[in-house]
C-alpha cells in the first residue's frame, strides 16, 4: 500500500493547479453572476487536455486514468467553488467515457473531436419530470425503431448543458425504453442532438448555484436518430447509465475535496488574523475543533474517492475488480463527499460572521453550487445507501423487488 503521488501525477496536478488558481479562480464570482463560462476558458481547458480527458485519443482526448480525472475534477473544484466548471468537466469526463466505449465508430467520429476541443458539449440524459431516483417506475421516454432509424418520444428535466449543447452543437446521451415489458433490461441509451432540431423543444431552469452552467430539459416530439447513433447493445441502455453514473459519483467526490479544502483554507486564513476579545479567533477551541473535525472528514473522503478511482482504474485497466466493486466504492463516496464538503462551508461561514452571508467572501457561492449533489445530481442520498445496501446484502434485499 503506498500513498505517494508518482511523479506524472504530481507534475499534473501542479499543472491544473497553477492554471486553474490563475485564470479560473479570480473568474468564479463573475462565472457566477454572468452565468456562463467564458469561451476563452473552455478553450484554454481543451487545450490542457480537461474537456472529456477520458476519451481516447483518437478522438482528441488524453486518455487519462481515472486517479488522473479524479486529481483534475479535485484541483477544478478548489478554484472554482461554485462548482460550474467541475460540473461542466465531470459530466464530459464521466458520459464521454461511456460514448468513447460504447458508441458507434461513426457518432464518436462525428462528435467526440469537437467536444475535447470545447467546440460541441456532451451531456447526460436520464431524469424525467415524473421522477429522477425510481428511472425504471418513471420513465416515459419511449424509442421505437422503424428500418434504420429509432423514433424518440418523451421528456427530459433537470439536465445540465441544455444551453451549451442547443448553441454550441453536440449530443445528450438519452435514456429511453425499447422494450416497456422488460424492466430495466428494456431500455437504450441514444445520443441525441438538440441544436437546430425542429422536433425538439428546450426549455430553462434557475438553480440556486453553480450558475455557470445551464440546467433545464427538453421535449422530443417525434425525433428521429438512425441506427447510428443507439450506444451500445439495444436493451443494455440501463447498465450503461449506472456505469456512467458510477464514474461520475467518484468525479462529483474528488470536486468536493477540492471545494471542501478551499473553504477550509479560506476560512483558516481569516481566523489566523481575525481578532476577538484580544485574541485572534483561531485561539479559540470552539474555533479550533470544529476545524479538527472538518479537516479530517475531508481527508477522510478523499481517501474514499482516491480508492474509488483506484478501483475504477484495477476494473478497467487490470479486470481485477468488477462492477460491483465499482458500484460500492462510488456509492460510499457519493454518500459523504458532498455532505462533508457542505458542513465544511457552513462551519467556515459561521467564522467569517456576517461577512459570510454577504458576497464579499466566495463561501455563499460554494454552499449553494455543492448542495445540488446531495439533493441529487447523480442519485440522492438515500439511493446511494441503497446501492452500499444491496452490494453488501444482495440484490434479493432491494426495498422495491418484487
Amino acid at each position: 500500500m503506498d500513498f505517494e503521488w508518482t511523479e506524472e501525477q504530481q507534475i499534473f496536478r501542479r499543472t491544473v493547479r497553477e492554471y486553474a488558481q490563475k485564470k479560473i479562480k479570480p473568474l468564479v464570482r463573475t462565472i457566477d453572476t454572468q452565468k456562463t463560462i467564458p469561451h476563452d476558458i473552455i478553450k484554454d481547458l481543451a487545450n490542457l487536455g480537461l474537456l472529456a480527458p477520458t476519451v481516447s485519443k483518437d478522438y482528441g482526448g488524453a486518455e487519462v486514468d481515472w486517479t488522473m480525472a479524479c486529481i483534475a475534477a479535485e484541483e477544478l473544484g478548489r478554484a472554482d467553488i461554485s462548482l460550474a466548471i467541475p460540473v461542466l468537466y465531470l459530466v464530459e469526463a464521466a458520459w464521454g467515457h461511456i460514448f468513447n466505449c460504447y458508441g458507434t465508430p461513426e457518432a464518436k467520429k462525428e462528435y467526440l473531436p469537437k467536444v475535447t476541443k470545447g467546440e460541441a458539449f456532451l451531456g447526460i440524459a436520464v431524469t424525467e419530470p415524473t421522477g429522477g431516483s425510481d428511472i425504471v417506475g418513471a420513465a416515459r421516454t419511449i424509442a421505437t425503431h422503424q428500418k434504420s432509424t429509432w423514433n424518440l418520444n418523451g421528456e427530459k428535466l433537470f439536465i445540465s448543458g441544455i444551453t451549451e449543447s442547443s448553441t454550441w452543437g453536440g449530443i445528450h446521451l438519452t435514456l429511453a425504453k425499447t422494450d416497456p415489458t422488460a424492466g430495466h433490461k428494456g431500455f437504450s441509451f441514444f445520443g441525441v442532438p438538440l441544436k437546430d432540431n425542429p422536433q425538439i423543444s428546450t426549455t430553462l431552469l434557475e438553480d440556486m448555484g453553480r450558475m455557470g452552467i445551464s440546467t433545464g430539459g427538453f421535449t422530443m416530439d417525434n425525433v428521429c436518430v438512425s441506427d447510428q447513433y443507439l450506444i451500445g447493445e439495444e436493451n443494455k441502455g440501463f447498465y450503461y447509465a449506472m456505469e456512467g453514473f458510477s464514474a461520475a459519483r467518484v468525479l462529483i467526490g474528488a470536486t468536493c475535496v477540492g471545494a471542501g479544502e478551499a473553504a477550509l483554507e479560506m476560512g483558516m486564513d481569516h481566523i489566523k488574523n481575525r481578532d476577538a476579545f484580544g485574541r485572534k479567533l483561531g485561539s479559540f477551541e470552539g474555533i479550533q475543533f470544529p476545524l479538527a473535525e472538518q479537516y479530517t472528514n475531508l481527508e477522510s473522503v478523499k481517501l474514499l474517492t482516491y480508492k474509488a478511482a483506484w478501483t475504477m482504474d484495477q476494473m478497467y485497466h487490470r479486470k481485477t475488480k468488477t462492477h460491483h466493486d465499482v458500484a460500492l466504492a462510488a456509492a460510499m463516496t457519493k454518500l459523504r463527499a458532498p455532505i462533508y464538503a457542505f458542513e465544511a462551508m457552513n462551519e467556515v461561514a459561521d467564522w467569517l460572521g456576517a461577512t459570510g452571508y454577504t458576497k464579499e467572501y466566495d463561501i455563499e457561492m460554494g454552499i449553494r453550487g455543492v448542495r445540488s449533489y446531495s439533493i441529487g445530481a447523480e442519485g440522492t442520498m438515500n439511493i446511494m445507501r441503497i446501492i452500499i445496501a444491496r452490494e453488501l446484502l444482495g440484490k434479493e434485499f432491494l426495498p422495491y423487488r418484487k
